[in-house]
Protein backbone atom coordinates (compact mmCIF):
# COMPACT_ATOMS: atom_id res chain seq x y z
CA UNK A 1 0.00 0.00 0.00
CA UNK A 2 1.36 3.50 -0.83
CA UNK A 3 2.53 5.59 2.08
CA UNK A 4 0.29 8.31 3.52
CA UNK A 5 2.08 11.23 1.84
CA UNK A 6 1.87 9.64 -1.62
CA UNK A 7 -1.81 8.78 -1.19
CA UNK A 8 -2.64 12.24 0.13
CA UNK A 9 -0.75 13.99 -2.67
CA UNK A 10 -2.38 11.85 -5.36
CA UNK A 11 -5.89 12.38 -4.01
CA UNK A 12 -5.49 16.12 -3.55
CA UNK A 13 -4.13 16.52 -7.08
CA UNK A 14 -7.00 14.41 -8.39
CA UNK A 15 -9.47 16.65 -6.56
CA UNK A 16 -7.86 19.97 -7.51
CA UNK A 17 -7.01 19.00 -11.06
CA UNK A 18 -3.50 20.50 -10.83
CA UNK A 19 -0.15 19.38 -9.38
CA UNK A 20 0.46 20.39 -5.78
CA UNK A 21 3.04 23.21 -5.62
CA UNK A 22 4.37 22.06 -2.23
CA UNK A 23 5.95 18.90 -0.84
CA UNK A 24 3.96 16.97 1.77
CA UNK A 25 5.19 15.15 4.86
CA UNK A 26 2.44 12.99 6.39
CA UNK A 27 1.85 11.76 9.93
CA UNK A 28 3.69 8.50 9.22
CA UNK A 29 6.89 10.36 8.31
CA UNK A 30 6.59 9.73 4.57
CA UNK A 31 7.14 12.51 2.03
CA UNK A 32 5.96 13.15 -1.53
CA UNK A 33 6.05 16.02 -3.99
CA UNK A 34 8.62 18.34 -5.57
CA UNK A 35 11.94 17.87 -3.70
CA UNK A 36 12.92 21.57 -3.61
CA UNK A 37 9.46 22.91 -2.75
CA UNK A 38 8.44 24.20 0.71
CA UNK A 39 7.34 21.37 2.99
CA UNK A 40 3.74 21.19 4.21
CA UNK A 41 3.79 19.01 7.33
CA UNK A 42 0.45 17.23 7.89
CA UNK A 43 0.86 16.09 11.47
CA UNK A 44 -2.28 14.00 11.82
CA UNK A 45 -5.38 12.74 10.03
CA UNK A 46 -7.46 15.43 11.74
CA UNK A 47 -5.89 17.99 9.39
CA UNK A 48 -7.37 16.12 6.41
CA UNK A 49 -10.79 16.06 8.08
CA UNK A 50 -10.60 19.81 8.61
CA UNK A 51 -9.96 20.33 4.91
CA UNK A 52 -12.77 17.99 3.92
CA UNK A 53 -15.41 19.47 6.21
CA UNK A 54 -14.40 23.07 5.48
CA UNK A 55 -12.70 23.14 2.06
CA UNK A 56 -10.56 26.10 1.11
CA UNK A 57 -8.89 28.79 3.14
CA UNK A 58 -10.79 28.37 6.43
CA UNK A 59 -10.09 24.64 6.61
CA UNK A 60 -6.39 25.27 6.08
CA UNK A 61 -6.45 28.03 8.69
CA UNK A 62 -8.17 25.83 11.28
CA UNK A 63 -5.60 23.10 10.76
CA UNK A 64 -2.78 25.65 11.10
CA UNK A 65 -4.16 27.31 14.23
CA UNK A 66 -4.81 23.95 15.88
CA UNK A 67 -1.26 22.81 15.12
CA UNK A 68 -2.46 19.98 12.86
CA UNK A 69 -0.25 21.20 10.04
CA UNK A 70 2.70 23.53 9.68
CA UNK A 71 5.22 24.66 7.07
CA UNK A 72 8.94 24.04 6.97
CA UNK A 73 11.09 26.12 4.69
CA UNK A 74 10.28 29.61 3.41
CA UNK A 75 6.88 30.51 4.85
CA UNK A 76 6.23 33.33 2.37
CA UNK A 77 6.94 31.14 -0.67
CA UNK A 78 4.69 28.39 0.66
CA UNK A 79 1.83 30.78 1.38
CA UNK A 80 2.24 32.40 -2.02
CA UNK A 81 1.98 29.03 -3.73
CA UNK A 82 -0.98 27.88 -1.64
CA UNK A 83 -2.84 31.18 -1.76
CA UNK A 84 -2.37 31.31 -5.51
CA UNK A 85 -3.99 27.89 -5.73
CA UNK A 86 -7.00 28.95 -3.65
CA UNK A 87 -7.15 32.43 -5.22
CA UNK A 88 -7.28 31.13 -8.79
CA UNK A 89 -9.75 28.32 -8.12
CA UNK A 90 -12.05 30.20 -5.74
CA UNK A 91 -12.80 27.21 -3.56
CA UNK A 92 -16.01 28.44 -1.95
CA UNK A 93 -19.18 26.36 -1.54
CA UNK A 94 -20.30 26.98 -5.13
CA UNK A 95 -16.87 26.12 -6.49
CA UNK A 96 -16.85 22.89 -4.49
CA UNK A 97 -20.31 21.97 -5.79
CA UNK A 98 -19.11 22.42 -9.37
CA UNK A 99 -16.01 20.36 -8.64
CA UNK A 100 -18.01 17.49 -7.17
CA UNK A 101 -20.08 17.10 -10.33
CA UNK A 102 -16.98 15.51 -11.81
CA UNK A 103 -16.74 11.70 -11.16
CA UNK A 104 -12.96 11.90 -10.67
CA UNK A 105 -13.38 14.57 -8.02
CA UNK A 106 -16.05 12.57 -6.19
CA UNK A 107 -13.78 9.55 -6.20
CA UNK A 108 -10.97 11.69 -4.74
CA UNK A 109 -13.23 12.88 -1.93
CA UNK A 110 -14.20 9.30 -1.10
CA UNK A 111 -10.52 8.36 -0.99
CA UNK A 112 -9.71 11.30 1.28
CA UNK A 113 -12.56 10.35 3.60
CA UNK A 114 -11.12 6.85 3.94
CA UNK A 115 -7.66 8.28 4.56
CA UNK A 116 -8.90 10.84 7.11
CA UNK A 117 -10.25 8.36 9.64
CA UNK A 118 -13.47 8.77 11.66
CA UNK A 119 -16.00 10.79 9.59
CA UNK A 120 -16.59 13.43 12.25
CA UNK A 121 -15.96 17.16 11.74
CA UNK A 122 -13.34 18.39 14.24
CA UNK A 123 -14.42 21.28 16.46
CA UNK A 124 -12.94 24.64 15.42
CA UNK A 125 -9.98 25.85 17.49
CA UNK A 126 -11.03 27.92 20.53
CA UNK A 127 -9.43 31.03 19.02
CA UNK A 128 -12.15 31.14 16.35
CA UNK A 129 -14.90 33.72 16.85
CA UNK A 130 -18.36 32.23 17.11
CA UNK A 131 -20.45 32.93 14.03
CA UNK A 132 -23.05 35.64 14.42
CA UNK A 133 -25.22 37.95 12.29
CA UNK A 134 -22.97 39.66 9.77
CA UNK A 135 -22.03 43.30 9.60
CA UNK A 136 -24.31 44.77 12.23
CA UNK A 137 -21.70 47.35 13.20
CA UNK A 138 -23.60 48.62 16.19
CA UNK A 139 -21.58 50.28 18.92
CA UNK A 140 -21.86 47.07 20.97
CA UNK A 141 -20.73 44.70 18.20
CA UNK A 142 -17.91 47.02 17.14
CA UNK A 143 -16.64 47.18 20.71
CA UNK A 144 -16.70 43.37 20.95
CA UNK A 145 -14.86 43.00 17.64
CA UNK A 146 -12.19 45.54 18.64
CA UNK A 147 -11.73 43.81 21.99
CA UNK A 148 -11.20 40.44 20.27
CA UNK A 149 -8.41 41.87 18.13
CA UNK A 150 -6.67 44.40 20.34
CA UNK A 151 -7.08 43.06 23.86
CA UNK A 152 -4.66 40.19 23.24
CA UNK A 153 -2.27 41.84 25.68
CA UNK A 154 -0.01 44.85 25.42
CA UNK A 155 3.07 42.75 26.17
CA UNK A 156 2.30 40.58 23.14
CA UNK A 157 1.95 43.61 20.89
CA UNK A 158 5.24 45.01 22.17
CA UNK A 159 6.99 41.86 20.95
CA UNK A 160 5.46 42.15 17.49
CA UNK A 161 5.32 45.90 16.87
CA UNK A 162 8.52 46.91 18.64
CA UNK A 163 9.08 50.10 20.65
CA UNK A 164 7.09 52.34 18.28
CA UNK A 165 3.84 50.49 19.09
CA UNK A 166 2.40 51.63 15.77
CA UNK A 167 0.03 49.06 14.30
CA UNK A 168 -0.24 50.31 10.75
CA UNK A 169 1.92 50.56 7.66
CA UNK A 170 5.33 52.18 8.17
CA UNK A 171 6.83 54.54 5.58
CA UNK A 172 10.16 53.31 4.25
CA UNK A 173 12.85 55.41 2.58
CA UNK A 174 13.76 54.88 -1.05
CA UNK A 175 15.44 53.26 -2.82
CA UNK A 176 16.44 50.71 -0.17
CA UNK A 177 14.36 50.10 2.98
CA UNK A 178 17.41 50.04 5.23
CA UNK A 179 15.85 52.05 8.06
CA UNK A 180 14.80 50.44 11.30
CA UNK A 181 11.13 49.68 11.83
CA UNK A 182 11.02 52.37 14.52
CA UNK A 183 12.44 55.02 12.18
CA UNK A 184 10.05 54.02 9.40
CA UNK A 185 7.09 54.29 11.77
CA UNK A 186 8.30 57.71 12.95
CA UNK A 187 8.50 58.79 9.31
CA UNK A 188 4.93 57.59 8.71
CA UNK A 189 3.63 59.60 11.68
CA UNK A 190 5.55 62.63 10.41
CA UNK A 191 4.13 62.11 6.92
CA UNK A 192 0.61 62.16 8.35
CA UNK A 193 1.43 65.25 10.40
CA UNK A 194 2.74 67.15 7.37
CA UNK A 195 -0.26 66.21 5.26
CA UNK A 196 -2.52 67.54 8.01
CA UNK A 197 -0.28 70.63 8.37
CA UNK A 198 -0.29 70.27 12.16
CA UNK A 199 0.80 73.35 14.10
CA UNK A 200 0.94 74.55 17.71
CA UNK A 201 -2.42 75.47 19.16
CA UNK A 202 -4.44 73.28 16.82
CA UNK A 203 -6.78 70.48 17.94
CA UNK A 204 -6.35 67.01 16.43
CA UNK A 205 -8.80 64.13 16.80
CA UNK A 206 -7.06 60.76 16.37
CA UNK A 207 -9.77 58.20 15.61
CA UNK A 208 -8.76 54.68 16.58
CA UNK A 209 -5.71 56.00 18.42
CA UNK A 210 -4.25 52.60 19.28
CA UNK A 211 -1.46 52.81 21.84
CA UNK A 212 -1.16 56.57 21.48
CA UNK A 213 1.76 56.89 19.05
CA UNK A 214 0.16 59.38 16.64
CA UNK A 215 -1.26 61.46 19.50
CA UNK A 216 2.13 61.62 21.24
CA UNK A 217 3.97 62.45 18.00
CA UNK A 218 1.57 65.26 17.10
CA UNK A 219 1.77 66.79 20.58
CA UNK A 220 5.53 66.39 21.07
CA UNK A 221 6.74 67.25 17.56
CA UNK A 222 4.11 69.77 16.45
CA UNK A 223 2.69 71.27 19.64
CA UNK A 224 -0.83 70.09 18.81
CA UNK A 225 -3.54 69.37 21.39
CA UNK A 226 -4.87 65.86 20.77
CA UNK A 227 -7.89 63.79 21.68
CA UNK A 228 -7.39 60.09 20.92
CA UNK A 229 -10.32 57.66 20.99
CA UNK A 230 -10.27 53.87 21.08
CA UNK A 231 -12.69 51.10 22.02
CA UNK A 232 -9.96 49.03 23.67
CA UNK A 233 -9.48 49.48 27.41
CA UNK A 234 -6.03 47.84 27.22
CA UNK A 235 -4.89 50.23 24.50
CA UNK A 236 -6.21 53.24 26.40
CA UNK A 237 -4.46 52.30 29.65
CA UNK A 238 -1.17 51.78 27.79
CA UNK A 239 -1.53 55.04 25.83
CA UNK A 240 -2.31 57.07 28.96
CA UNK A 241 0.83 55.79 30.67
CA UNK A 242 2.94 56.68 27.64
CA UNK A 243 1.42 60.16 27.56
CA UNK A 244 2.21 60.64 31.26
CA UNK A 245 5.76 59.34 30.82
CA UNK A 246 6.28 61.88 28.00
CA UNK A 247 4.97 64.71 30.19
CA UNK A 248 2.18 65.46 27.71
CA UNK A 249 -0.93 65.12 29.86
CA UNK A 250 -1.69 68.82 29.33
CA UNK A 251 -1.88 68.26 25.54
CA UNK A 252 -3.13 64.69 25.06
CA UNK A 253 -6.37 63.11 26.25
CA UNK A 254 -7.02 59.41 25.61
CA UNK A 255 -10.63 58.26 25.77
CA UNK A 256 -12.39 54.91 25.60
CA UNK A 257 -15.08 56.20 23.28
CA UNK A 258 -16.84 55.37 20.03
CA UNK A 259 -16.06 57.94 17.35
CA UNK A 260 -19.82 58.38 16.91
CA UNK A 261 -20.03 59.69 20.49
CA UNK A 262 -17.40 62.43 20.12
CA UNK A 263 -19.30 65.71 20.63
CA UNK A 264 -16.66 68.33 21.40
CA UNK A 265 -15.79 69.52 17.91
CA UNK A 266 -14.87 71.32 15.87
CA UNK A 267 -11.33 70.05 15.35
CA UNK A 268 -8.67 71.52 13.10
CA UNK A 269 -7.63 68.08 11.84
CA UNK A 270 -8.58 64.40 12.11
CA UNK A 271 -6.30 61.41 11.63
CA UNK A 272 -7.82 57.97 11.07
CA UNK A 273 -5.00 55.47 10.65
CA UNK A 274 -5.95 51.82 10.13
CA UNK A 275 -9.37 52.29 11.71
CA UNK A 276 -11.79 52.62 8.78
CA UNK A 277 -11.44 48.91 7.90
CA UNK A 278 -13.56 48.21 11.00
CA UNK A 279 -16.41 50.51 9.98
CA UNK A 280 -18.17 48.28 7.44
CA UNK A 281 -19.74 49.19 4.11
CA UNK A 282 -23.20 49.77 5.54
CA UNK A 283 -21.87 52.32 8.06
CA UNK A 284 -19.17 53.97 5.97
CA UNK A 285 -21.19 56.98 4.87
CA UNK A 286 -22.15 57.54 8.51
CA UNK A 287 -18.43 57.38 9.39
CA UNK A 288 -17.49 60.02 6.80
CA UNK A 289 -20.39 62.28 7.77
CA UNK A 290 -19.51 62.11 11.47
CA UNK A 291 -15.91 63.08 10.77
CA UNK A 292 -17.00 65.85 8.40
CA UNK A 293 -19.24 67.31 11.11
CA UNK A 294 -16.39 67.22 13.65
CA UNK A 295 -14.07 69.32 11.46
CA UNK A 296 -14.08 73.08 11.26
CA UNK A 297 -14.34 74.64 7.77
CA UNK A 298 -10.91 74.27 6.18
CA UNK A 299 -10.06 71.35 8.45
CA UNK A 300 -8.27 68.30 7.05
CA UNK A 301 -8.85 64.56 7.35
CA UNK A 302 -6.13 61.98 6.72
CA UNK A 303 -7.76 58.59 6.14
CA UNK A 304 -5.17 55.76 6.06
CA UNK A 305 -6.96 52.57 5.02
CA UNK A 306 -6.35 49.10 3.55
CA UNK A 307 -8.23 48.56 0.30
CA UNK A 308 -9.00 45.65 -1.97
CA UNK A 309 -9.15 45.24 -5.71
CA UNK A 310 -12.58 45.98 -7.25
CA UNK A 311 -14.58 43.06 -8.62
CA UNK A 312 -16.56 42.88 -11.83
CA UNK A 313 -19.61 41.97 -9.73
CA UNK A 314 -19.32 43.78 -6.40
CA UNK A 315 -22.30 41.85 -5.02
CA UNK A 316 -20.13 38.71 -5.04
CA UNK A 317 -17.59 40.20 -2.61
CA UNK A 318 -17.29 38.29 0.64
CA UNK A 319 -15.08 38.91 3.64
CA UNK A 320 -11.99 36.72 3.93
CA UNK A 321 -13.09 33.80 6.11
CA UNK A 322 -9.85 33.41 8.02
CA UNK A 323 -9.53 37.13 8.78
CA UNK A 324 -13.17 37.32 9.86
CA UNK A 325 -13.01 34.24 12.07
CA UNK A 326 -9.64 34.80 13.73
CA UNK A 327 -8.33 38.33 13.25
CA UNK A 328 -10.76 41.18 12.46
CA UNK A 329 -14.36 40.08 13.17
CA UNK A 330 -16.74 42.08 10.97
CA UNK A 331 -13.93 43.90 9.20
CA UNK A 332 -14.51 44.82 5.56
CA UNK A 333 -12.29 46.13 2.78
CA UNK A 334 -13.41 48.47 0.01
CA UNK A 335 -11.78 49.56 -3.26
CA UNK A 336 -10.11 52.98 -3.09
CA UNK A 337 -12.65 54.38 -5.56
CA UNK A 338 -15.47 53.51 -3.19
CA UNK A 339 -13.68 55.18 -0.28
CA UNK A 340 -13.13 58.39 -2.26
CA UNK A 341 -16.76 58.42 -3.38
CA UNK A 342 -18.06 58.06 0.17
CA UNK A 343 -15.82 60.87 1.40
CA UNK A 344 -17.10 63.11 -1.38
CA UNK A 345 -20.71 62.18 -0.65
CA UNK A 346 -20.19 63.36 2.92
CA UNK A 347 -19.05 66.75 1.61
CA UNK A 348 -15.26 66.39 1.64
CA UNK A 349 -13.03 67.63 -1.14
CA UNK A 350 -10.44 64.91 -1.80
CA UNK A 351 -7.09 66.57 -2.46
CA UNK A 352 -4.51 63.81 -2.43
CA UNK A 353 -4.44 60.01 -2.74
CA UNK A 354 -1.21 58.09 -2.15
CA UNK A 355 -0.80 54.35 -2.47
CA UNK A 356 1.86 52.91 -0.16
CA UNK A 357 1.11 49.24 -0.82
CA UNK A 358 4.71 48.03 -0.99
CA UNK A 359 5.47 49.77 2.31
CA UNK A 360 2.97 47.53 4.11
CA UNK A 361 4.59 44.36 2.80
CA UNK A 362 7.93 45.55 4.18
CA UNK A 363 6.31 46.42 7.51
CA UNK A 364 4.62 43.05 7.85
CA UNK A 365 7.83 41.17 7.17
CA UNK A 366 9.47 43.09 10.03
CA UNK A 367 6.56 42.23 12.34
CA UNK A 368 6.79 38.54 11.42
CA UNK A 369 10.54 38.61 12.11
CA UNK A 370 9.84 40.15 15.53
CA UNK A 371 7.28 37.47 16.33
CA UNK A 372 9.50 34.61 15.20
CA UNK A 373 12.52 35.90 17.14
CA UNK A 374 10.41 36.08 20.32
CA UNK A 375 8.31 32.98 19.63
CA UNK A 376 8.64 31.28 23.01
CA UNK A 377 7.67 34.45 24.86
CA UNK A 378 4.79 35.12 22.44
CA UNK A 379 3.37 31.65 23.10
CA UNK A 380 3.65 32.24 26.84
CA UNK A 381 1.76 35.52 26.55
CA UNK A 382 -0.96 34.68 24.04
CA UNK A 383 -1.03 30.88 23.82
CA UNK A 384 0.17 28.71 20.91
CA UNK A 385 -3.04 29.02 18.89
CA UNK A 386 -3.15 32.80 19.05
CA UNK A 387 0.55 33.08 18.22
CA UNK A 388 0.00 30.83 15.17
CA UNK A 389 -2.94 33.02 14.11
CA UNK A 390 -0.73 36.10 14.09
CA UNK A 391 2.15 34.45 12.27
CA UNK A 392 -0.16 33.18 9.52
CA UNK A 393 -2.16 36.40 9.29
CA UNK A 394 0.85 38.70 9.00
CA UNK A 395 2.86 36.50 6.62
CA UNK A 396 -0.14 35.88 4.35
CA UNK A 397 -0.97 39.59 4.38
CA UNK A 398 2.60 40.44 3.35
CA UNK A 399 2.21 38.15 0.33
CA UNK A 400 -1.18 39.69 -0.50
CA UNK A 401 0.32 43.20 -0.51
CA UNK A 402 3.29 42.08 -2.58
CA UNK A 403 1.00 40.46 -5.17
CA UNK A 404 -1.32 43.51 -5.34
CA UNK A 405 -4.29 41.55 -4.05
CA UNK A 406 -4.79 44.25 -1.44
CA UNK A 407 -3.33 47.73 -1.04
CA UNK A 408 -3.21 50.60 1.42
CA UNK A 409 -3.91 54.25 0.67
CA UNK A 410 -3.66 57.59 2.40
CA UNK A 411 -6.47 59.92 1.36
CA UNK A 412 -6.20 63.57 2.32
CA UNK A 413 -9.56 65.34 2.30
CA UNK A 414 -10.62 68.86 3.28
CA UNK A 415 -13.85 70.32 4.60
CA UNK A 416 -13.64 73.11 2.05
CA UNK A 417 -15.80 76.10 3.00
CA UNK A 418 -18.38 77.62 0.64
CA UNK A 419 -15.87 80.28 -0.36
CA UNK A 420 -13.85 77.53 -2.03
CA UNK A 421 -10.70 78.47 -0.12
CA UNK A 422 -9.26 75.06 0.81
CA UNK A 423 -6.07 76.29 2.47
CA UNK A 424 -4.12 73.71 0.49
CA UNK A 425 -0.88 74.52 -1.36
CA UNK A 426 -1.15 74.73 -5.14
CA UNK A 427 1.12 71.70 -5.40
CA UNK A 428 1.05 69.17 -2.58
CA UNK A 429 3.62 66.53 -3.53
CA UNK A 430 6.15 67.68 -0.95
CA UNK A 431 4.90 65.45 1.85
CA UNK A 432 7.92 63.16 1.81
CA UNK A 433 10.50 65.77 2.80
CA UNK A 434 10.54 67.94 5.91
CA UNK A 435 9.93 71.68 5.35
CA UNK A 436 13.06 73.81 4.96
Amino acid sequence: MPDAASRLTRLLEQLLGVPLPVRIRAWDGSEAGPPEAPLLVVRNRRAVRRLLFKPGELGLARAWVAGDLTIEGDLYTALDLLSGLVWERGEDARGLARTLRDPESRAAVRGLLRLAGPPLPPAPPPEEVRRRPRHLHTKRTDKRAISHHYDVGNDFYELVLGPSMVYSCAYWPAPEPAATLEQAQHDKLELVSRKLDLRPGQRLLDVGCGWGSMAIHAAREHGTSVVGVTLSHEQAAYARKRVADEGLTDRVEIRVQDYRDVDDGPYDAISSIGMAEHVGSERYLEYTRVLYALLKPGGRLLNHQIGRRPQQDESSYHVDEFIDAYVFPDGELAPIGTTVTQLERAGFEVRDVESIREHYALTLRRWVANLESHWTRAVQLAGPGRARVWRLYMAASAVAFERNRIGVNQVLAVRTPESGTSGMPLRARTWGTPPA
